[in-house]
């Protein structure tokens, strides 16, 4: 920045300086005009000029002085350059307290739950069941989340974000320390389904709170900051899991419930209380769920996160590890390698995608990221070296980070800071996905191929890229 001006006649030329919340007139020195750089603005009509404004730079209007016929206007200059890499890199405004709190808390929450997933499968066999109860343990979590997330939106109303959380992760806490405690199959079912009810209430709470937390023009970043706490938190995990896991079988667990314990104190500790009766920011009025849910934003935001868990979670996470397998003929191992270098990928896209999000807008990140994840979902089963595989997973992973962060955002802006319900639905609509994208997957894959299967998920993906091209323009549109 370099504030330029003068006037021949010696006299101070006035400058206002506009900001978001305040006006102020000041006066410049005089400067000489010989000692002057040569890109110093002069005007030859005494209209002032007018910059567009920006979230970083103040607006200068220079008042002429008496002579109107050559004038030097005190300006502030942003260069192109500098736009570019405060867009990308930094130079934006300090995330609020509690999107970073919620960050720690995710890294906690995800922690601990990646060190009992890979040993979650073994523990259940290990009370002579056969596979399909093992895979009914893993659904129960998945499908009480789905049936507690519209019931968590209207929990929310009568209790508040913060206590919803805390408890929400008490549930969890105490359901997976029982679960190591347990000496019967039906205990690890009904526990793990238990766990589902307190995931689903965390889940809605902290996205709730972290849309109330951050300006239109910061969530996503928050979003991406948010997700960057799981998806750390997810890679460290399974290497615990599998030391712990070398000590017993039990131990992963406690360890769960532990970290647990500490995510939710760490919630209760920091995060503020907030007023439910507007929003953080107080731009965006409060609106009712029946006029969010005929938003073109909310609408766009829900069939991307359907297509988004359907992809991910079922089709993504059901069909590589079989696909490495028994097509690549690749060792299991390599699976595991394939998905943390995509989430490294991922993890190290999200602050682009959230400064993109912000800067840009949700209606370009939603329509480009999902084009790329259908083209990478096409591609996936015609691989045939596992470096190309892996190579793919790494462009889809990029992908998502800009699929996870711009629909999230899109609610926050259809849906104003107390969104409670349509968050609690937006979840829903992923856990949808990740319940049925599986079991359709697999039918698919019996019947058909893994072209198939894999074509549903461009499906959806081409369609939510699609639908999003109704979405208003613009960075933060207010339009409906």
């Amino acid at each position: 920045m370099r504030s330029l001006g003068g006037t021949r006649s010696g006299r101070r030329p006035l400058v206002v300086s506009l900001t978001n919340t305040d006006l102020a007139i000041t006066e410049t020195p005089t400067v000489d005009r010989r000692r002057q750089p040569p890109y110093a603005a002069e005007a030859r009509a005494a209209t002032p000029w007018v910059f567009p404004e920006t979230r970083r730079t103040r607006l200068l209007l220079c008042l002429p002085a008496r002579r109107p016929a050559r004038v030097s206007y005190a300006c502030s200059v942003t260069r192109a350059s500098d736009r570019l890499r405060r867009l990308l890199w930094g130079g934006a405004p300090a995330l609020p307290r509690d999107v970073v709190v919620l960050g720690v808390v995710a890294f906690f929450v995800m922690l601990g739950f990646g060190v009992v997933i890979p040993v979650l499968p073994v523990y259940v066999r290990s009370f002579g069941v056969g596979y399909l109860e093992v895979g009914a343990v893993v659904s129960a979590f998945a499908v009480m989340r789905l049936i507690a997330n519209p019931f968590v939106g209207k929990l929310l109303d009568v209790a508040g974000e913060r206590v919803v959380l805390a408890v929400g992760i008490g549930i969890v806490a105490v359901s997976s320390a029982l679960v190591g405690l347990a000496d019967s199959y039906l205990q690890v079912l009904l526990l793990r389904g238990a766990g589902g009810i307190g995931s689903a209430m965390f889940t809605v709470a902290a996205m709730t709170l972290l849309l109330a937390s951050s300006d239109p023009g910061t969530r996503g970043r928050a979003v991406g900051f948010y997700q960057g706490g799981f998806l750390i938190g997810g890679m460290a995990g399974p290497a615990v899991g599998g030391l712990l896991s070398g000590i017993s079988l039990h131990a992963p667990f406690f360890f769960y419930a532990g970290t647990l314990v500490v995510a939710g104190a760490v919630g209760l500790a920091l995060l503020r209380r907030h007023d439910r009766t507007a929003d953080a920011v107080g731009t965006i009025p409060l609106r009712p769920f029946r006029e969010v849910l005929g938003d073109a934003r909310y609408q766009s935001a829900l069939l991307s996160n359907l297509a988004q868990g359907w992809a991910a979670m079922g089709v993504r996470s059901a069909l590589i590890p079989v696909l490495v397998v028994e097509v690549l003929h690749g060792e299991p191992a390599w699976t595991g390698v394939a998905f943390a270098i995509a989430a490294v990928a991922q993890t190290l896209a999200l602050l682009p995608a959230g400064r993109f999000v912000d800067a840009v807008g949700r209606r370009p990140a939603i329509v480009a990221a999902f084009a790329v994840g259908a083209v990478v979902m096409v591609a996936i089963p015609f691989v045939t070296e596992l470096w190309m595989l892996v190579l793919l997973l790494c462009v889809y992973g990029v992908a998502a980070a800009f699929m996870g962060t711009a629909p999230a955002a899109a609610v926050g802006d259809a849906a104003g800071a107390r969104g409670g319900q349509p968050v609690a639905v937006f979840e829903a609509f992923g856990d949808a996905g990740a319940i049925a994208g599986p079991l359709v997957a697999g039918l698919l894959v019996d019947a058909f191929g893994f072209e198939a299967a894999f074509g549903s998920a461009v499906v959806l993906m081409a369609a939510a890229s699609l639908f999003a091209l109704r979405m208003p323009r613009g960075r933060v549109a207010t339009a409906a």
